[in-house]
């Protein structure tokens, strides 16, 4: 056990740094390794005994294909919500965000939450067309293997896995710098220790236990991160937003950024600012995209559910970001020089504590002391995890449907595609720590995979999105032009390290103006390829061809159901123009809120802010920050209490069986996609009593 120590005599001990590039950890090791594998250890065996739970009471067989890939593609919104904000609450957004807030004052949290958001929301517009046009689809690659043949397949595999390999490394090597810096555990024992936990409940549970550990986690780590917001007030150096305010006005005159309106903290003219939010957003669409996790997700929510589910998550999920890295970068450049609570006073942090995100690890050190220090740990691990079951799930599925089913075995039964599931999670936890542990050994931290993971993960971003979007893209447009905005991207990378540096190494190559270069270049030039390469033959794709292939096996249908009953026969018959029209309207809807909140978030609010040369003054930054603090408290509130209120019949059926030791007697079907109750759209509704009326 550790001993609680005032927050003084905390810091008596931890100012004592081991070198220039650490403090020493608050946190014995037996700490580190209880939060690594024995918790990660607990919440598998607690997801196991869940899954276990539904498949015994509600009939939710995981060792059906459609339940362990697909959840029977019947997750309702409230859990949609949760899983996509928790898709995104990586370790490194929490991080990186304020590694950004640190290197570029206000701007730099802004950016990386505008990065995020749109193109979040966004992949609504995508997983509805995807659920309108080719409903039985597992994953994206799938869908790539339908339209344009195996060799697209196998190019579009290549670049799914890279995509997924970088996400992984990114988190682990985030996180375990982390969990190290507070814990003492060594880095490589973090970094094998951490997939663990989450191979043994993703193994047994499938995509209906990541979504359930999705909302266990994300719901803990807001509350953690609500309290920080509220207990970092209660702090005598900090006081007030007032007081963190003049804070930071002393810190841009002793330590003014170079690029920034008149090298203020306090602004949103920010050179550097801005040239992330180019990059950051365009790698974002690349690893959101690419990775088969939100297309897994995608598949597994109800058709209801994508756009609401989608476009709601993104938006709450905005406030993550902006709020913890303005409020934790805010606090090291306000008392890393100034107070004797700050872990690392009187020096500044080093290069090596910025590249390894430790600006929120000692925020959190400088608030709470040692249960701080413990509090950021358990977040980070729970961060990492939580996505970690998504990228496993992912990988599991490219490896069962897309190599093994495709390849080996066509013929494959249930059993089988599960067989190589399993093989799959076990595969690349594996895999990714190998990968983490050999970047680490070469001198890669989280600082350079931030910057740079875009020029890998971009070539795909418009030959996906026109796949599912543009008829007119030819097969050898869909081949050719994300292979050659690859190598595009890489050569400009490369070539502008080189030519604004003189060398190309790990340091040069992690500049921010190569990685915007390069992958912009990687974003964009597939455009240019793409639509000439179609236009000298073009397409015309049958969408309806899509729905031609069978590629669902047997659907295990719930004995407790949360949707609404329906007049299976009519909906698969009458109703099929309606459902038709339903789903275009929610596409239309995406289309929109896509737009809305791209001009929103990254145009309309922050390009006049950055045009303006404006400095806060104390009382515009006070409303600043509330904004913020306030957006993520709703947050909390959106993403812990909606899922619970939104499956609330089928929480209380569970609990009813369970404790009557009997089977519930309700047998509601649930929707097949062919089969879409879209909330007051179908001519059946179901009254209170469940009698049916005419709508």
């Amino acid at each position: 056990m550790v001993e609680m120590a005032s927050l003084e005599e905390y810091t008596a001990r931890s100012v004592k740094t081991v070198s220039s590039n650490g403090i020493e950890p608050p946190l014995s090791q037996a700490i580190g390794y209880v939060i690594v594998l024995v918790v990660g250890l607990a919440i598998a065996l607690g997801m196991v005994f869940i899954t276990k739970l539904l498949q015994r009471v509600v009939g939710e067989d995981n060792r059906k294909t459609e339940m362990f890939m697909t959840a029977n593609r019947s997750v309702r919104t409230g859990l949609t919500t949760s899983a996509v904000v928790s898709s995104w609450l990586w370790s490194t957004a929490m991080l990186g965000a304020s590694l950004v807030g640190y290197n570029y004052g206000i701007s730099g949290p802004f950016w990386y939450a505008a990065g995020c958001s749109p193109m979040i929301v966004f992949f609504a517009l995508l997983g509805i067309s995807c659920k309108r046009k080719i409903p039985e689809a597992h994953t994206l690659l799938e869908i790539v293997r339908v339209r344009y043949g195996k060799v697209a397949h196998v190019v579009y595999m290549f670049l799914c896995l890279v995509n997924n390999l970088i996400a992984v490394a990114n988190m682990l090597l985030g996180a375990s710098a982390v969990i190290t810096a507070m814990t003492g555990v060594h880095i490589i024992a973090v970094t094998f220790l951490l997939p663990v936990g989450v191979a043994l409940y993703t193994f047994v549970g499938g995509i209906k236990a990541t979504f359930l550990t999705d909302y266990m986690h994300t719901f803990t780590i807001l509350i953690v991160l609500c309290y920080f917001t509220a207990k970092a007030f209660s702090v005598d150096a900090i006081g007030s937003i007032g007081n963190l305010y003049d804070l930071l006005v002393a810190a841009s005159e002793q330590h003014p950024i170079s690029g920034n309106q008149n090298g203020s903290y306090l602004t949103m003219t920010s050179k550097g600012g801005i040239l992330f939010g180019i990059l950051h957003i365009l790698a974002n669409f690349g690893l959101v995209i690419m990775d088969t996790s939100f297309f897994i997700k995608a598949f597994s929510a109800s058709p209801a559910a994508v756009v609401p589910g989608y476009v709601i998550g993104g938006v709450a999920y905005f406030a993550i970001p902006w709020a913890i890295g303005t409020l934790a970068s805010s606090i090291c450049l306000g008392l890393e020089t100034t107070s004797s609570v700050f872990p690392t006073y009187p020096r500044r942090l080093s290069t090596t504590e910025i590249g390894s995100g430790l600006i929120l690890p000692y925020a959190f050190i400088t608030v709470a002391g040692n249960a701080g220090a413990a509090m950021v740990a358990l977040i980070t691990f729970m961060a990492v995890t939580s996505t970690l079951s998504a990228q496993v799930i992912a990988v599991s599925s490219i490896i069962s449907f897309d190599i093994y089913r495709t390849y080996i075995n066509p013929r494959a039964t249930d059993r089988d595609v599960i067989r190589w599931s399993h093989y799959g999670v076990v595969f690349f936890a594996l895999v990714a720590a190998a990968f983490s542990t050999l970047l680490h050994y070469v001198g890669i931290d989280l600082n350079w995979t931030l910057y740079m993971l875009g020029v890998l993960t971009c070539p795909g971003i418009f030959p996906t999105t026109f796949t599912i979007l543009w008829r007119k893209q030819n097969k050898a447009a869909a081949i050719i032009s994300p292979l050659l905005g690859m190598v595009t991207g890489i050569a400009v990378w490369l070539g502008s390290a080189y030519g604004l540096s003189g060398e190309v190494t790990v340091v040069t190559t992690g500049e921010v103006l190569p990685c915007v270069y390069g992958t912009t270049a990687s974003a964009l030039s597939p455009i240019l390829y793409s639509v000439v390469i179609s236009l000298l033959k073009p397409d015309e794709y049958d969408w309806s061809s899509f729905k031609k292939e069978k590629l669902a096996f047997e659907e295990q249908h719930s004995s407790i159901d949360i949707a609404q009953p329906v007049d299976t026969e009519l909906a698969n018959a009458g109703n099929a123009f309606q459902q038709t029209q339903t789903l275009k309207r929610w596409s239309r809807i995406a289309a929109y809120w896509s737009i809305a909140t791209f001009l929103g978030h990254w145009v309309l609010w922050p390009l006049p802010m950055y045009a303006s040369r404006y400095i806060f003054q104390k009382g515009f930054f006070v409303a600043w920050l509330v904004i913020a603090l306030v957006w993520i408290w709703i947050t909390l509130f959106v993403v812990g209490f909606y899922p619970i209120i939104d499956g609330r019949a089928q929480i209380l059926a569970v609990w009813n069986s369970v404790f009557s030791r009997e089977r519930s007697k309700i047998a509601f079907r649930e929707p097949s996609v062919a089969a879409l109750d879209v909330e007051g759209e179908s001519d059946i509704g179901v009254a209170s009593d469940g009698k049916e009326t005419k709508n």
